[in-house]
């Protein structure tokens, strides 16, 4: 992979679309990543704030792990249903 020059959410596929300079495109199917946490419906609406507002935000996370860290400090924790 070369430099990333594109990265947006495509609401049609429901997927995050990178695309690299040396013509990759990695797609990021974000119903199947959400479905891997039960969640509070304010952790939804962080994630689609996301989507829409800073995808690559959301692809560092779900690429690096931290995704589920991000939900726990946003969504109070007698609300965050996780499976461990």
């Amino acid at each position: 992979m070369d430099k990333l020059i594109s990265c947006k959410f495509n609401m049609d596929t429901a997927c995050v679309d990178l695309r690299y300079a040396d013509g990759e495109v990695i797609s990021i199917d974000c119903i199947a990543v959400e479905d891997e946490f039960v969640y509070a419906p304010n952790a939804r609406a962080e994630l689609d704030w996301l989507l829409y507002n800073d995808p690559l935000s959301y692809v560092q996370m779900v690429l690096g792990g931290t995704l589920i860290n991000y939900l726990k400090d946003i969504v109070s924790p007698h609300s965050l249903e996780l499976d461990n």
